[in-house]
């Protein structure tokens, strides 16, 4: 199933853990408040591979960092453990806000990209179609390697036998059709 990952509605239709962070965002007005951003929420919890201390991770297009702080401490700066910084990173300056609402802990990522072209957004994208080829057999799987202590990127690289880094291996197949992908699957699995 091709999820719009921009309309966070498909929550609705989730499991327990997705429907509330729903209904925590949308108490938050995030998408709302940070709409010339354009928000989307990335991780684990959009595929329904989270943990329960999984966070909710919303990226953001920000070109002028110093105002994205100020509209964060604006709007979100009443939330628990609210903190914010930013820093240049590979020659990008990010930000990120951190803070609890509704037992969520959110983090809020802004950096000059468009959110299409960020790891974080990439790497759900190709994870989702791994899933969806790989059925509930591989959702069982990623969970529970990450239950075991592997973060979610190592996890698909275990599960999938990706080759080297598997940060870099899955930003490597984002632009992969399907049928590139189906035939990955198929020598993996041992099927061709």
């Amino acid at each position: 199933m091709i999820l719009d990952f921009f309309d966070l509605t498909y929550l609705c239709q989730g499991n327990e853990r997705q429907r509330q962070a729903y209904e925590a965002m949308e108490e938050l007005q995030i998408v709302g408040k940070l709409a010339c951003y354009h928000p989307v929420l990335a991780g684990t919890i959009p595929l329904d591979i989270d943990l329960p201390e999984s966070d909710l991770d919303i990226i953001c297009e920000v070109y002028d960092a110093k105002r994205f702080e100020q509209e964060l401490e604006l709007h979100f700066g009443v939330c628990s453990n609210y903190a914010c910084s930013s820093k240049t990173v590979g020659g990008l300056l990010r930000t990120v806000a951190n803070f609890t609402h509704r037992g969520f802990a959110f983090e809020v990522f802004g950096q000059p990209k468009p959110v299409t072209e960020q790891n974080a957004y990439q790497h759900m994208i190709v994870e989702h179609r791994l899933l969806e080829m790989g059925g509930p057999e591989a959702w069982d799987a990623i969970r529970k390697l990450k239950a075991a202590g592997l973060k979610t990127e190592p996890a698909f690289g275990r599960f999938f036998r990706l080759e080297g880094d598997p940060y870099e291996a899955l930003l490597a197949m984002y632009d992969w059709e399907d049928a590139r992908l189906h035939h990955f699957m198929e020598e993996r699995n041992g099927t061709k």
